[in-house]
């Protein structure tokens, strides 16, 4: 898409639903372009906002979320999330980091109209579950994944799914990765479940989408992390 700031930096981005005739939305990590070390964006992240009647032709609209003053669950920065819409409402769920830990917790933020904002005043609503899931506390480079959250309906039916990056509480830090999964009857209070793929190939598997084709389901995911022992197994064309 040819949209490409000229003062920022931009990199994961997601779009929200759209109705027939309607402008597209488009919501994007960004940081300043000023940075020295460009790795500091991920701990000065906020969200852009830009629309577009065509995919092609984009108004910059600014800064949709930015973290919130200390002290704060979110004051820190804010990651990577998914917007669905619900009986005319528009459901942000993101993630975001704190000055005062190292620990990813997910959040929400509420619209009737894609550029007006307003945080759940009951925020977190999840941080990972030790029974399944590693904690800042317990992993080797001291941050807890735990992020990325991709909601959708359950396609059968019973409330609402939530898909996050995270990684398991125990093994090889480089085969930890797994896709979490969370679940609601109202998008409001959520119960997180264990982990619906398997550790072993990744160390992460990153901004998970879902996508129904048919009578399968996928979860599409990045990675730039695979385990060594996907890396040396034979069987696998890279």
């Amino acid at each position: 898409m040819p949209y490409f700031p000229t003062d920022h930096v931009m990199w994961d981005f997601w779009l929200a639903p759209r109705g027939a005739g309607e402008p597209w939305h488009l919501f994007y990590l960004r940081a300043s372009a000023s940075l020295a070390d460009p790795e500091e964006r991920h701990w000065q992240a906020e969200v852009g906002h830009a629309v577009s009647e065509d995919l092609h032709n984009w108004s910059d609209l600014g800064i949709a979320l930015s973290p919130s003053p200390e002290p704060a669950w979110d004051d820190k920065a804010i990651w990577t999330g998914s917007i669905i819409e619900h009986d005319g409402v528009y459901y942000w769920f993101y993630t975001a980091l704190t000055h005062r830990d190292t620990a990813q917790r997910i959040g929400l933020a509420t619209s009737t109209d894609l550029t007006t904002w307003k945080r759940y005043p009951d925020n977190p609503l999840l941080e990972a579950d030790p029974r399944w899931y590693e904690s800042a506390e317990t992993s080797a480079d001291g941050h807890g994944a735990f992020r990325d959250p991709w909601v959708i309906p359950d396609p059968n039916g019973l409330g609402w799914l939530m898909y996050i990056t995270a990684r398991g509480n125990e093994g090889p830090m480089d085969e930890r990765g797994v896709i979490g999964l969370a679940r609601s009857d109202n998008l409001l209070t959520w119960a997180v479940q264990s982990p619906v793929t398997a550790q072993g190939d990744f160390a992460e598997l990153e901004v998970t989408q879902y996508v129904q084709i048919e009578n399968r389901h996928y979860l599409l995911f990045c990675t730039g992390k695979p385990s060594s022992g996907r890396l040396d197994d034979p069987s696998i064309t890279p």
